[in-house]
């Protein structure tokens, strides 16, 4: 495997019924490009051998003799495939007849796996002809000469990849086959299926399968009877879908004429960190016992193109039905987390530094909509601009718009005499520039707001983001420190978008303008003086990076525990040409170093709302001691080749 990926396929061939000849050759050349493409597993529907709509003729010995006497054949041809492939058949066992998976590799029979859930509603006649896996009597069955394992109790493994198998209506019953596969081991489910089209069905079978992989904390392939099938009375479109953990990754066109193969990769660290961080996946209470069945994946090492998109962005949703319902939860959940605040401690008021960037503006819209909702006049919220040595009229311009347009109540504390006469008090040197002249602005602003939040009784609203608290890009005891973070759980990417779709679904005519400014405005402490042309001179993302790489880099860290190597490989795949290796290892290094180097912060941050699945809160989502060694994922990150493709 190539850090974990696994390219599977759903492989859809056009067959024709009861033509088994035809069928296995159809198989044959999907399987083979399949292995020509680096696919380790490969689905072929139910009953492809045959065709699902022979019907009676399932009870001729004719065609059972011509379906194993061909599949057999099929196997023998492709003895050079190194793929472990799925096929449907029917399989004749101690005088009765099964709707079967066959799984095999490299001309070798591995196992059969017998549908458990027969149909025989509307369209559906399956008990005409077939028993139910669980009603087998034997749990060996020889099948073109080999002598195999069968049960509906069958798992396929291989290393970290372990196999489950059900056929189709296995998936439509309320505790499917495949949740007990995964509750022993199975992480890659895999479903053989004949299921015909009507109106809304297919919407539903993609939650279906979506929802299954969520649930099962698994990929789950998906492949069903498409061209050729009968159409006396319903049609079958050739669904093909691949899923991951409630993501569906591929899927096919259905109604397509011609036999076809959809192909994604797949990620089995990430399926495994997932199970190990959900304490609970394991626990299904009792349960029949399952058996094994080795097999080799082939090793084809990383010479094929990884077929998986990765979202550069992946706090913000790449649909834009998507974006905004994520954005209208994200905003209900810090409104409801203030609002709960502000009853509970009985806060006249709200007090929040405003300076014109993101982080305070999208805090002070969360404060407008709160108060509203409550209803409490916006003037019991105290926005405060404390211009210092490197405000710039831009900024304090657009602080000051926004507040008028908001109808907040507005305070202004110029810091620049406070700080000057705190640099007297401790010694330090007119022109010096160092971390102790930014900190101290940060310091005399916070220290400015706790007192006016004593003296009108109400609470300090924080400001900072999650990817300041991922990289410490806050004072610590200055802008750190407020008594409810409200964006604590949004990284800056999601910020910038938040403020965005405000400006665009919520905000009225006074107030867009400014928002769309501040949106352009680029990200500052503003704590070094403006350039001679009186603008920003101290630019956050010139010094720790872009956010939109460590966003990236801190979304994988955290949801997957993805390491160091693959976090390059991924993110080269994510962003393209945009950045050189080079500088995606530069970024990546700085981000692994300053994460571990300022946990003391995070250990010490106020309280505040989670809203997505990625939080740092030392009370919840990240427990890590401040003084754990970084080595290990320096050690790694320092040794990535960036000449590699």
């Amino acid at each position: 495997m190539n850090f974990g990926f696994l390219k599977i396929a759903a492989a859809i061939p056009e067959i024709e019924v009861a033509d088994c000849r035809h069928n296995t050759a159809e198989m044959e050349k999907l399987l083979r490009e399949a292995c020509q493409r680096g696919v380790s597993v490969i689905a072929f529907p139910e009953l492809s051998v045959t065709g699902y709509t022979c019907g009676d003729l399932f009870g001729q010995p004719v065609l059972l003799a011509e379906a194993e006497k061909t599949f057999g054949e099929l196997m023998e041809r492709t003895a050079d495939c190194p793929a472990v492939a799925v096929a449907g058949l029917p399989v004749a066992v101690d005088g009765r007849l099964y709707n079967a998976a066959a799984v095999f590799c490299r001309g070798k029979l591995l196992g059969i796996v017998p549908k458990t859930y027969l149909p025989n509603y509307n369209e559906y006649y399956e008990v005409r002809w077939f028993a139910s896996g669980d009603e087998l009597k034997t749990d060996t069955v020889t099948l073109c000469g080999q002598t195999v394992p069968v049960s509906s109790k069958l798992l396929f493994r291989s290393g970290e990849v372990c196999l489950g198998i059900e056929l189709c209506e296995d998936l439509w019953v309320p505790v499917p086959p495949s949740s007990l596969q995964a509750v022993h081991g199975a992480n890659v489910l895999v479903n053989l299926s004949a299921s015909n089209e009507m109106v809304g069905k297919h919407d539903y079978l993609r939650d279906l399968v979506r929802q299954q992989s969520a649930r099962t904390v698994s990929a789950y392939l998906y492949a069903s009877a498409g061209c050729g099938e009968s159409t006396t009375d319903v049609v079958f479109a050739g669904n093909g879908l691949i899923a991951e953990n409630g993501v569906l990754l591929e899927e096919a066109e259905r109604f397509v004429p011609g036999s076809r193969l959809v192909c994604c990769d797949i990620d089995i660290e990430r399926l495994a960190a997932l199970r190990r961080k959900t304490n609970t996946f394991a626990y299904a209470g009792p349960s029949p016992a399952f058996r094994s069945v080795a097999f080799d994946l082939p090793a084809y090492g990383r010479s094929y193109p990884l077929l998986r998109h990765y979202n550069p962005t992946p706090f913000v949703p790449s649909d834009d039905d998507g974006k905004h319902r994520r954005c209208e939860e994200i905003f209900d959940i810090q409104c409801t987390g203030l609002a709960r605040r502000i009853r509970h401690t009985g806060a006249r008021t709200a007090v929040i530094g405003i300076s014109g960037g993101l982080d305070s503006t999208l805090a002070l819209l969360v404060a407008v909509r709160t108060f509203d909702l409550l209803g409490l006049p916006r003037k019991r919220i105290l926005g405060v601009t404390m211009p210092g040595f490197g405000t710039t009229d831009r900024t304090y311009d657009n602080a000051m718009g926004l507040m008028r347009a908001l109808g907040v109540e507005i305070r202004e504390t110029d810091i620049r005499a406070a700080c000057l006469q705190h640099f007297a008090d401790i010694g330090l040197e007119a022109d010096d520039r160092s971390v102790t002249y930014e900190n101290a602005q940060a310091r005399e602003r916070t220290q400015i707001l706790m007192d006016l939040a004593n003296r009108s009784g109400g609470m300090v609203v924080g400001t900072g983001d999650l990817s300041e608290l991922a990289l410490g890009w806050a004072t610590y005891n200055g802008d750190h420190m407020s008594m409810y973070g409200v964006n604590c759980s949004i990284p800056k990417t999601l910020v910038r978008h938040l403020v965005g779709w405000i400006a665009a679904t919520h905000a009225d005519e006074a107030t867009r303008p400014w928002l769309l400014d501040i949106i352009d405005t680029p990200i500052s402490p503003e704590l070094l003086p403006a350039d001679e042309r009186g603008d920003i001179a101290q630019r956050t993302e010139d010094l720790v990076g872009p956010y939109e790489l460590h966003d990236f880099f801190l979304y994988h860290f955290m949801r997957f525990g993805v390491p160091p190597d693959k976090l390059f490989f991924i993110a080269r795949h994510a962003f393209g040409e945009r950045y050189a290796p080079e500088t995606i290892k530069k970024w990546l290094v700085v981000f692994l170093r300053r994460f571990f180097a300022q946990q003391f912060k995070r250990s010490a941050m106020p309280d505040g709302p989670k809203v997505g699945s990625v939080s740092l809160s030392p009370r919840g989502d990240w427990r890590m001691p401040s003084d754990a060694s970084a080595a290990l994922w320096i050690a790694q990150a320092e040794a990535i080749r960036t000449d590699e493709p």
